[in-house]
């Protein structure tokens, strides 16, 4: 069983297990590639997981705002986290 840990939300606490951020990151020149595919993943229980794989293009500063961003809306999925 995973450690868990307590949550604090005003007037509640949530247990929830350890989690793991998978994630990968790649530079290379704009227009250099010509598709994307789901990373696949080998769990635990003998299941499979897909991640999708995103893009974002520009200078890097526009890089590191939107990654900022991205990764800010990704948690409000889950605002119990």
């Amino acid at each position: 069983m995973q450690p868990r840990y307590p949550l604090f939300i005003p007037d509640k606490m949530i247990l929830m297990a350890n989690l793991t951020l998978i994630y990968g990151l790649r530079l290379l020149p704009e227009g250099e590639v010509a598709g994307i595919e789901d990373a696949t993943l080998k769990l635990s229980n003998g299941r499979e997981a897909h991640v999708t794989m995103h893009t974002i293009e520009g200078s890097r500063e526009e890089i590191e705002a939107q990654l900022r961003r991205s990764l800010d809306a990704f948690f409000d999925f889950y605002p119990e986290i």
